[in-house]
């Protein structure tokens, strides 16, 4: 296993600027910031995603996002916050562990929001509908499984009725 970056900074053998620790999160801020103050928080623990960590942890994990949040608009003065999370290549995580981006925002800023970044897609209601039956069937599924931690397959399983993701 390739040494973790995150991993570095939590052990104390990677510099950083710390904002916020306890004895599960720890935050600092990001080295190529989006803003000035841009932080991530990140578990001390390492897991490469968030479907990776067992609830409990990732609902502590959340807590610990809310906090910097707050930390950060404050001490920022920020008109707004970007809370941003990314899991797996295709999402855009580049780090391979569980992390989150707390930005500050403000009126002038020139970069986009989440609506700049991803174009909306047009979908009829049948679309809507088959893709809302396949999320709340995943979410049976996940719910039926006595394990806490969720195990990614090694192949990813294909839905019953294929969907078309690509619209």
């Amino acid at each position: 296993m390739e040494q973790c970056l995150f991993c570095g900074i939590v052990a104390g053998k990677v510099p950083s600027k710390k904002v916020y620790e306890d004895s599960h999160p720890i935050a600092f801020l990001d080295i190529n910031p989006r803003n000035p103050g841009h932080a991530l928080v990140i578990p001390k623990k390492h897991y490469t995603t968030l479907l990776d960590m067992p609830e409990k942890e990732s609902g502590t994990l959340f807590e610990s996002v809310r906090r910097v949040a707050a930390m950060v608009s404050s001490g920022t003065k920020s008109h707004g916050l970007s809370v941003v999370q990314s899991n797996g290549q295709a999402a855009g995580q580049v780090v391979q562990h569980v992390h989150f981006h707390v930005i500050p925002r403000f009126l002038n800023d020139t970069s986009a929001g989440l609506e700049g970044i991803l174009p909306t897609k047009r979908m009829d209601e049948a679309s809507m509908d088959k893709i809302a039956e396949a999320i709340k069937s995943a979410s049976h599924h996940h719910a039926s499984q006595k394990e806490e931690h969720y195990e990614r397959p090694e192949k990813p399983k294909k839905p019953k009725d294929e969907i078309d993701f690509n619209f």
